[in-house]
């Protein structure tokens, strides 16, 4: 029976971590996609660091990444189209993810 704990416990903890990593890759993914935005409208230093913590505090406004969507399209505007923008968000979660393996 405490090898099934140990299971259970074992798969409690993986679930757990993947968790964590997975929120912590989207938080350093919006972060990117904040920058990359601020530097499209020509922001930068201080202020390309503020916008990308509005980017990252956009995403708590509702489960999924539509809200980081709808923040960064609606600031951009005409600078970058939805293919664009979604194409970016993948490719900053690859990079994001990559980030974390390598700090780990």
């Amino acid at each position: 029976m405490s090898s099934m704990k140990d299971r259970e416990n074992a798969f409690e903890t993986k679930y757990a971590h993947d968790a964590e990593m997975q929120f912590k890759a989207e938080a350093r993914r919006n972060k990117l996609l904040g920058l990359w935005a601020a530097d499209l409208m020509g922001k930068t230093g201080d202020d390309a660091q503020a916008y990308a913590s509005e980017v990252i505090k956009s995403d708590l406004e509702e489960p999924g990444e539509e809200d980081v969507f709808r923040k960064v399209s609606g600031d951009l505007g005409h600078r970058a189209d939805e293919a664009t923008i979604r194409t970016q968000m993948s490719s900053l979660m690859a990079e994001a993810k990559t980030q974390l393996m390598s700090e780990i």
